[in-house]
């Protein structure tokens, strides 16, 4: 049998590896490569966090090939073919993507390969059920989450699979390097790679999911899972999460299920809609006017370094800078008050929060935000308008998270730290509210009226 090339992507990791498994059996006794292609187009569009996290987690799988992972620079076009052709690999075998961008390089790989006699083969993807796979009865993809859920829990998945033994991989001669890893001294990343990927599960399965179904509205707990990151690179696969959830009961594990087909659900809503990584899915909804001008920028500026005077809201923020990750209840919150009290669009909030998150997710993220912007897939949450005040005090009740990370506040105790001025004094070096809450809701409904 030839040598086979197996092309790595969002799929850093050697266990439950549909392509990887097929690469091998595909390559026999012969060898096989195992390549990636820095590519210089979603390389450049990802903010440091998610480079530093990619440099760490792919010196983590060249590790794990004892040094052997071949890596170059450029456009995959190129890169694979040449990388196959120094091989005489007759097959490439890579996990199916389903982005936009993907969707185009791959195709365009493809038929590169194809002109030299080289087949392209698709196996698996970063998904437990890949998107396009579920649809309506009358052949329709899902527009809305409750009946999508439905159906992808009555479809199933494959329970994971084993990684290869006895692979023999090939030398990676003509290697570009791997890429550097950012230095982001005040920024508190995770691990990165396979082995932190099943620590990081094992560590929530133990402990945080027997009361994850409350504990992960609030953000002054450690109640979440911290695996968004892991699953954003492929150190982990999300069928392998579901498998090692089966053993556990309650509530706790049947919502984080749910929160896993959320991710599914919006990556299958992408497949079908592109447009809408950029696009308002309800574009009667995305007509609604919007702030522009130096006011707008200002009060942008305040929002991302977290100087808008409501505490919940600024801990997110900086939260997001300190560590390159948000607590999910308070990027909801932290996104209503940029869309809906500052009255800005939500495009620009979901460029920043890619920019900055070290598991940011296009598909996640960009819908997310449109749910909270009243654009996307919910069926009317656009009178849905989260009050900062209200929404720390019951999710932060104790001002445990705000004090965190708004040291301005650390000596302020609940309920008066998350109303700041309401205090006879100011704390010293914060900021006073940038605009009034109840006025802007106001507002924000009688502009949604309007469209």
């Amino acid at each position: 049998m030839p040598n086979t090339l197996m092309w790595f992507r969002r799929d850093l990791r050697l266990t439950d590896n549909p392509a990887l498994l097929a690469a091998v059996s595909a390559a026999g006794t012969d060898g096989v490569q195992a390549l990636f292609v820095l590519d210089p187009v979603p390389f450049r569009a990802s903010g440091r966090a998610r480079t530093s996290h990619l440099a760490r987690s792919l010196r983590a799988l060249d590790r794990s090939l004892d040094g052997r992972l071949l890596v170059r620079h450029g456009d995959p076009v190129d890169e694979v073919l040449r990388a196959a052709a120094a091989i005489d690999a007759e097959e490439v075998h890579v996990a199916a993507d389903y982005g936009p961008y993907g969707r185009r390089r791959d195709q365009r790989v493809e038929e590169a390969l194809a002109g030299h006699g080289i087949t392209l083969h698709r196996a698996g993807s970063p998904y437990a059920v890949a998107p396009g796979r579920i649809r309506k009865p009358d052949g329709s993809p899902y527009r809305v989450f409750t009946p999508y859920s439905k159906a992808w829990r009555a479809h199933g998945w494959r329970a994971p699979v084993a990684a290869p033994r006895g692979v023999t991989w090939l030398p990676a001669q003509g290697s570009d390097g791997l890429p550097a890893v950012p230095e982001l001294p005040d920024v508190d990343l995770p691990d990165a790679g396979e082995d932190a990927a099943r620590k990081q599960l094992t560590a929530f399965l133990d402990g945080p999911i027997r009361d994850y179904a409350t504990d992960r509205d609030r953000p002054d707990r450690d109640g979440t899972s911290r695996l968004s990151v892991h699953l954003k690179y492929g150190e982990l696969h999300p069928r392998t999460i579901l498998a090692e959830l089966s053993g556990h009961r309650g509530t706790g594990a049947d919502t984080f299920r749910t929160e896993l087909c959320w991710r599914e659900f919006y990556a299958d809503v992408l497949f079908h809609r592109p447009e809408s990584l950029w696009e308002s899915l309800d574009q009667r909804v995305g007509r609604i006017h919007i702030d522009s001008g130096r006011t707008a920028d200002e009060r942008f500026a305040a929002w991302a370094s977290g100087r808008t005077g409501y505490p919940v809201v600024d801990a997110g923020m900086r939260q997001l800078l300190n560590v390159g990750w948000m607590h999910n209840r308070v990027r909801m919150i932290t996104a209503s008050f940029l869309v809906k009290d500052l009255h800005l669009p939500w495009q620009r909030g979901a460029a920043h929060f890619l920019d900055l998150l070290v598991d940011g997710d296009y598909a996640s993220n960009n819908h997310n935000w449109q749910w909270v912007a009243g654009t996307g897939t919910d069926a009317a949450p656009y009178v849905r308008v989260f009050n900062p005040v209200t929404q720390g005090k019951k999710f932060d009740p104790d001002g445990v998270y705000v004090r965190t990370w708004v040291p301005e506040l650390s000596g302020v105790e609940s309920p008066g730290v998350h109303e700041p001025w309401t205090l006879p004094e100011q704390p010293d070096g914060y900021p006073e509210p940038i605009v009034d809450h109840a006025a802007e809701r106001k507002e924000t409904l009688a502009r949604f009226a309007r469209v």
